[in-house]
C-alpha cells in the first residue's frame, strides 16, 4: 500500500508526516513537488506514484486575502481537488481531503451536522464547498473531514498571534460572538491515521464509510475565551504578557470589520465520526495545553 500526502509543510500537512509513516510507504510532497496551481506537475506525480491513499492537506487558506483572489483560491480548492478526485477514481484510490466550518453561514443556533445545507458567506467557503462537490461528483472512494479554527505548533496561527500581542500590547481587544472550537492539526492528523487503518483493515465496513465528517474536539469557545485560555496557560508556566486574561477586551463582530465574512457559529457535531469508526474526540482545552507547553518550554 502505498499512501501520497499533499501539502506536507502546512499544518496539518507536517503532523500528517508523523501520523500517516507507521501506516505505510509514504510519499510526502510539498509545494514544490505537488503544487496544486501546477497542473501538469500535479498530474504526472499522482500517476507516477500511483498512489493506494491520497491524502489532501494542501489547500488556499488565506480567507481574507481570497475575497480579492477569488480565482486562485478556487483554482486551488476546487479545480485542483476536482483534478485529484478524477485521479483517485481512476486510480481506485481512496482520497482523504479536509474542508471548513466555512461552508456553512453560522446562523443554525445549534452545532451543524453533515446533513445541513451548507451556504458559504466568504469566497474561501464557497471555493471549500465546491472542492467538496468535485470529489463527490467524481465517484472516488472519499474521506472528507471539515474541521474548525485550526492551530499548530508550526506555522502562523490564532493562538500564537495571542500570545505574541499579549507580550507586545498593554491592550487586546478579541471577538466574542463567533463560537466554535479550536482544533489541533495535531488531533487531525492522529484522527486520520486511526480513521485511515480502520478502512484499510476491515474491507466491509470502508465498502460503506466513505462521506462527510465533521472533524473537531468537543466542547465550545469564542475566540475571547479561546484567547483567554492560553494566554493564562501560558501564564501559568511562567511566559510574561504586558496584559493579564481578565483584561482582554470582549468585542463584537462588527467592532473588527474584515474583508470576509464568518459564521458566528461554527460549532460542527462530530457524532457521525465518533459512531462510524469509534473514535475519542477530547475537550479542545486538550490540545490547546499542549500547544502552549511546548511554546512556553522553547521559549516562544
Amino acid at each position: 500500500m502505498k499512501i501520497l500526502l499533499l501539502g506536507a509543510n502546512g499544518q496539518v500537512g507536517w503532523e500528517l508526516q508523523r501520523s500517516l509513516a507507521p501506516l505505510s510507504l509514504l510519499k510526502a510532497c510539498d509545494r514544490q513537488s505537488a503544487n496544486l496551481e501546477d497542473f501538469d506537475q500535479l498530474q504526472t506525480t499522482l500517476r507516477e506514484f500511483s498512489p493506494d491513499i491520497i491524502v489532501n492537506a494542501a489547500a488556499y487558506t488565506a480567507v481574507d486575502n481570497a475575497e480579492s483572489e477569488a480565482q486562485r483560491a478556487h483554482r486551488i480548492n476546487a479545480e485542483a481537488v476536482s483534478l485529484i478526485a478524477d485521479q483517485a477514481k481512476r486510480l481506485n484510490a481512496w482520497l482523504i481531503h479536509y474542508s471548513t466550518d466555512y461552508v456553512f453561514d453560522g446562523s443554525k443556533s445549534e452545532a451543524y451536522t453533515e446533513a445541513d445545507q451548507p451556504n458559504p458567506l466568504s469566497v474561501y467557503g464557497t471555493s471549500k464547498l465546491r472542492g467538496e462537490e468535485a470529489i463527490v461528483k467524481s465517484g472516488c472512494k472519499h474521506l472528507i473531514f471539515r474541521t474548525s479554527w485550526v492551530f499548530a505548533h508550526r506555522g502562523a496561527n490564532f493562538a500564537k498571534t495571542m500570545l505574541r500581542l499579549a507580550r507586545e500590547r498593554d491592550q487586546l481587544k478579541v471577538v466574542s460572538d463567533q463560537i466554535g472550537a479550536p482544533t489541533s492539526a495535531e488531533l487531525i492528523a492522529d484522527i486520520t491515521s486511526l480513521c485511515l487503518y480502520r478502512l484499510t483493515h476491515d474491507n466491509a465496513f470502508a465498502e460503506q464509510a466513505a462521506g462527510i465528517y465533521h472533524l473537531t474536539p468537543s466542547g465550545e469557545t469564542s475566540w475571547h475565551g479561546f484567547a483567554k485560555y492560553v494566554i493564562s496557560e501560558a501564564q501559568a508556566l511562567g511566559m510574561a504578557f504586558q496584559i493579564t486574561p481578565e483584561y482582554i477586551e470582549p468585542i463584537a463582530t462588527k467592532e473588527y470589520p474584515l474583508p470576509a465574512k464568518r459564521p458566528a457559529n461554527s460549532r460542527l457535531d462530530t457524532k457521525k465520526l465518533s459512531d462510524a469508526f469509534g473514535v475519542y474526540l477530547p475537550p479542545w482545552q486538550t490540545h490547546a495545553k499542549r500547544l502552549v507547553t511546548q511554546l512556553a518550554t522553547q521559549g516562544i
